[in-house]
């Protein structure tokens, strides 16, 4: 009777959590940039106000080394039951082109059933469904099925470069045994997903230099070597002509899947067209990485390499000149079983070895997170699939995926390899990280849903 009182009140309240959305959506909490550090903290402040307004416990604001605040609250009542420990982040990505998003990413706009703006699906939405299912519970209920610890993260985008020393300073305040993590996504609109897998992140900052200045492209054009496009050429090397990654040792330690694993990506719908429609692939560019291996295996388990930002000179103010130097920041995505240090170290390695014309060269190491992955097995997961069931009415799908959540492998590491349940908001047309990100606005309500109802499963299923 408390399982049904809980959902309805959960269905109940999906205005307010949309309103709560929207509110958190406009605080820019940019936290790859120093000029959003208060909006950063703004933005904690009002995710520890929602968590203290549903009725959590201890609600506080952490931080270790002054970096970005982490906002963690509980609810730690019952001594027969299981403790869920609900993940999200509450920083976002800039904006990018603000002028190529059909609205202010910063003021959320309601258009045919999606949310539009930044950090709707990724994920803002994920904090406030953790909120609205606790407060479904305590509302109706006045307890919780379980006991449960909330944290809300504020460097995730970032890559959690203070995750250690968080874990190590408060990892008795966070045990817990089960994870349950807002931060994935749905198989399709309709369609829950349950993530086993994730890969990693490396990556470095290359700088190519020639000159103390820029010179004039007539008066030196032929003697004078082009840093651009020697970084050009250098980072031509770093893939295929497939797009495959192909720089020195970037396969070496890499771990394909099994026959099983295989067959059950295989025998996923690859649903290609639609992906392209997605991610707004012109027609006649082709998908990168070797057709023979199937795309969802390409997507989630291989290792992948990216340009993700160049600098030279910009067209606009751009003259006749040689310019002194260029750099580009190249992100990998690591593969299963890869080592993310060693990655990198091979990627400073094969950039060395190809510099030309004795440019001077130097790299910076950045990010260093393994991938991540679980068998989708065992009472946790069954759980999870009930409740997903319940929520949206069909099985969910057991899938990759190919971004980083940098916080899933450390924190199920520190309590023993604890379950790890991933599910989130977004969906393949919710463009995380690109210009008009938006979220589908019934399946957030289904995924909130879904969580009351998990939240009792675990209960009864530990």
């Amino acid at each position: 009777m408390h399982t049904d009182t809980a959902v309805a009140a959960a269905g109940e309240g999906v205005a307010r959590a949309q309103r709560e959305l929207e509110e958190l959506v406009r605080i820019p909490s940019i936290s790859a940039s120093p000029a959003h550090e208060r909006d950063v903290d703004a933005s904690a402040r009002a995710v520890a106000d929602l968590m203290r307004d549903a009725g959590l416990d201890d609600v506080r604001e952490l931080r270790v080394g002054g970096r970005h605040p982490y906002v963690v609250g509980e609810w730690t009542h019952r001594t027969d039951a299981p403790t869920v420990l609900l993940y999200a982040h509450h920083d976002v990505q800039p904006a990018g082109y603000v002028e190529r998003w059909s609205s202010d990413p910063f003021e959320p706009v309601e258009r045919d059933g999606r949310l539009f703006g930044r950090g709707t699906a990724d994920d803002k939405a994920g904090a406030v469904a953790h909120v609205a299912a606790v407060r479904a519970w305590l509302d109706t209920a006045g307890e919780l099925p379980c006991n449960v610890k909330v944290l809300v993260e504020g460097e995730e985008e970032i890559g959690s470069p203070g995750l250690s020393a968080f874990l190590t300073a408060h990892a008795e305040a966070l045990r817990s045994d089960v994870l349950l993590l807002a931060d994935a996504g749905n198989w399709s609109v309709g369609t829950p997903g349950l993530t086993y897998s994730l890969r990693g992140l490396a990556g470095v900052d290359v700088r190519v230099r020639a000159l103390d200045g820029p010179v004039h492209s007539g008066m030196a054009g032929g003697a004078v070597p082009d840093p651009v496009l020697a970084l050009a050429g250098l980072l031509a090397t770093l893939v295929d002509e497939h797009g495959d990654a192909a720089f020195d040792g970037c396969w070496d330690d890499y771990v394909a899947p099994d026959a099983d694993e295989r067959a059950r990506i295989t025998a996923l719908p690859e649903h290609v067209d639609g992906l392209r429609r997605a991610w707004r692939v012109r027609d006649g560019v082709e998908l990168a990485g070797d057709p023979s291996i199937p795309v969802f295996e390409r997507l989630w388990l291989r290792p992948a390499v990216t340009v993700i930002g160049i600098d030279g000179h910009p067209i606009a103010g751009s003259s006749n000149q040689i310019v002194a130097e260029a750099a580009a920041r190249v992100s990998v995505r690591v593969g299963r079983g890869q080592d993310p240090a060693r990655l990198n170290a091979a990627l400073r390695r094969h950039l060395e070895r190809r510099v030309p014309l004795g440019l001077q060269l130097t790299v910076d190491e950045l990010d260093e997170v393994p991938a991540w992955h679980t068998e989708p097995t065992g009472w946790a997961f069954d759980a999870a699939t009930r409740a997903l069931r319940a929520g949206f009415g069909v099985d969910p799908v057991c899938m990759g995926v190919g971004g980083s959540i940098p916080f899933v492998g450390p924190f199920a590491e520190a309590f023993g390899g604890i379950p790890a349940l991933l599910l989130g908001p977004a969906d393949p047309g919710s463009r995380i990280h690109g210009e008009d990100e938006s979220l589908h606005l019934g399946d957030w309500h289904k995924l909130i849903v879904s969580e009351v109802l998990l939240l009792a499963e675990l209960a009864g299923s530990s």
